[in-house]
């Protein structure tokens, strides 16, 4: 196996590892269309530029590493992005101390008063 070929199967297999998992599903379309583009260039052995293709897929395996890092940091350091006001404003009562005060809905008091 030449040095091009082992870099591509290297670039190849990065490239799957920062797909979303999809584990029990079918490949997806993207994961089809990466491996028939990465085996017609291992067939080939030839490109217009191989060194330009390998650097591009390069690139972006580095740009995908960089946006998966980039959305695990914002979840650990934004954890109440995901949740409505009402629960943001109760846990940051909590973080302080203070338990806000249970709120009463029209249903709730008409019941009560039969």
């Amino acid at each position: 196996m030449s040095s091009s070929q082992a870099t591509l199967r290297s670039l190849y297999r990065s490239l799957l590892r920062e797909l979303p998992p999809r584990p029990g599903q079918p490949r997806s379309l993207l994961h089809k269309h990466l491996r028939e583009s990465f085996s017609s260039q291992a067939a080939a052995g030839q490109h217009q530029n191989p060194r330009a293709a390998t650097d591009h897929a390069d690139q972006f395996v580095r740009y995908l590493q960089a946006q998966r890092q980039y959305v695990t940091l914002i979840e650990r350091y934004n954890p109440g992005m995901g949740m409505d006001e009402e629960e943001r404003t109760r846990l940051t009562a909590r973080r302080v101390g203070m338990d806000l005060p249970v709120e009463y809905s029209v249903d709730d008091v008409e019941g009560e008063k039969k």
